[in-house]
């Protein structure tokens, strides 16, 4: 899709696609108002004036949108839109030993029991390992400090989930 064919979507056809990259109905909103973008440039600018603008509860929201990391069975039954992306950017989770799998899921778990919501990170381009470490690490951060950072991460999904739209 080229930006002018976004241009032209109807509102419900843009709310479709753009919902392919952000699961915050605010955003979606927000971004189909936004239009016409002018270029990739401003559809990326635009798109993290309104991210900025998203409430926790939006947030949350964009966040129950993905599957945990190494869930790959949920991939095709409850995120079926954006199944083909997210297997694409978790891919390296499918070469993963055992181990690596079943250790991610026990971390996944006392994440998400520890800050309420599931552990969110820009997975393109990592291994497992990577992303069983980042894991870890992040753990030991405090709510205030993790928020930030899973904000960002999802922030760098939808902008990457948004040069997919146009590719």
């Amino acid at each position: 899709m080229t930006i002018k064919e976004l241009n032209l979507l109807s509102e419900k056809e843009a709310k479709v696609a753009l919902s392919k990259c952000c699961g915050s109905s605010a955003w979606v909103s927000n971004m189909v108002a936004s239009r016409p973008f002018m270029d990739e440039e401003d559809l990326k600018n635009k798109a993290d004036e309104n991210w900025n603008k998203c409430t926790g509860e939006d947030v949350m929201e964009a966040f129950d949108h993905h599957p945990k990391i190494g869930d790959l069975s949920k991939l095709k039954s409850k995120f079926e839109s954006t199944a083909q992306w997210a297997e694409d950017e978790q891919k390296s989770v499918k070469r993963a030993n055992d181990d690596t799998i079943i250790e991610l899921s026990r971390r996944n778990l006392e994440y998400q029991k520890k800050f309420g919501y599931i552990f969110i990170v820009f997975a393109s381009g990592k291994s497992a390992s990577e992303m069983l470490d980042i894991l870890k690490k992040r753990l030991n951060n405090n709510k205030k400090e993790e928020i930030v950072i899973a904000m960002a991460e999802q922030h760098k999904i939808t902008i990457s989930r948004l040069e997919k739209l146009l590719a």
